[in-house]
């Protein structure tokens, strides 16, 4: 594979609209690991993502062979992925994780039908919760009740992109609202080409209720800001507030998803920042404070047990 040229912050600033702004926020070692494990992940996201099936499955048989030499310590050429290794030993991130992200571009590339929300809920912990596991272990977590919410922000947050994505990826032959709430069946014409008019109005419900189970998810996620350092706290709270925005966005279209990408503006995401600055500073007065020397080994999670219920 060719190396990465572009730098971490380059990729974020291209990539990670939601999440530029919320990232600058953290504490300056977290935040320059932040931006080295976004670049890691976006990377492998094209790397399988933008290519034709037939080259993307070896493509992913590569990134699962570096990932194996990342954490042996073999020395890396590419700049991007000598930084990752950097991150992952410095940090004690589990290869599990990365793994597991990489497991669910392979739900992907197997064309996985997703018949409830519980195989929905597999998928996002893969490629979305895991990436909140990861940034526990970069803001420096210690208290091991916080895992299983990072989770659930990750799982709120990729339910959102699903619902905002659903004619993009039905454009490319991906469908990841779960059977069961569309009514059971498949589409009868396939997934594929523009999104069918005749399924508007039950996808709209579908998504409807994707929404506010995400909801919950997003809930419990805001049990488990306690647990972050305040700066940290901060930037979490600000990409999770924009996230849900995303939703209420799609909520106020009446949850069609042919009305294009739905997006929060910036000047609504700075009202955002400055509203979730404000619940930080109650916080003090209002929220214990968690006991950061408690568990500074973080123990491993396993999807499901350790994640499911809600």
């Amino acid at each position: 594979m060719k190396p990465t040229r572009e730098t971490p912050l380059d990729v974020l600033r291209r990539h990670g609209k939601s999440f530029f702004l919320a990232h600058a926020l953290l504490p300056a070692d977290a935040r320059d690991a932040a931006r080295v494990l976004y670049a890691w992940c976006r990377r492998a996201d094209d790397l399988v993502d933008e290519r034709p099936v037939e080259e993307a499955a070896p493509a992913l048989v590569g990134l699962e062979r570096e990932l194996d030499g990342i954490y042996e310590r073999r020395p890396q050429s590419d700049p991007l992925l000598a930084a990752f290794q950097e991150v992952v030993i410095a940090n004690g991130i589990p290869k599990q994780y990365p793994s597991d992200l990489l497991r669910g571009f392979r739900m992907d590339l197997e064309g996985t039908v997703y018949e409830t929300l519980l195989d929905s809920y597999q998928y996002c912990y893969r490629v979305a919760g895991t990436v909140g596991l990861m940034m526990c272990h970069v803001m420096g977590v210690r208290h091991p009740e916080a895992l299983r919410h990072a989770v659930h922000l990750g799982i709120a947050m990729q339910l959102t992109n699903i619902c905002r994505d659903v004619a993009e990826d039905w454009g490319r032959g991906r469908l990841y609202v779960p059977l069961t709430l569309l009514g059971g069946r498949a589409p009868a014409r396939g997934i594929q080409g523009s999104f069918p008019d005749d399924l508007a109005v039950p996808m709209a419900s579908a998504v409807q209720r994707m929404l506010d189970v995400a909801d919950q998810f997003y809930a419990s996620a805001d049990r488990g800001l306690r647990y972050l350092a305040p700066r940290s706290m901060w930037a979490v709270l600000v990409a999770r507030l924009v996230y849900s925005s995303i939703g209420a966005v799609l909520r106020r279209r009446g949850c069609d998803v042919t009305r294009g990408r739905a997006y929060v503006p910036f000047p609504r995401k700075l009202w955002l920042m400055g509203r979730a600055l404000g619940r930080v500073l109650a916080s003090f007065r209002t929220w214990p404070r968690a006991d950061q020397s408690r568990g500074c080994q973080l123990p491993l999670q396993r999807y499901p047990t350790d994640v499911l219920p809600v």
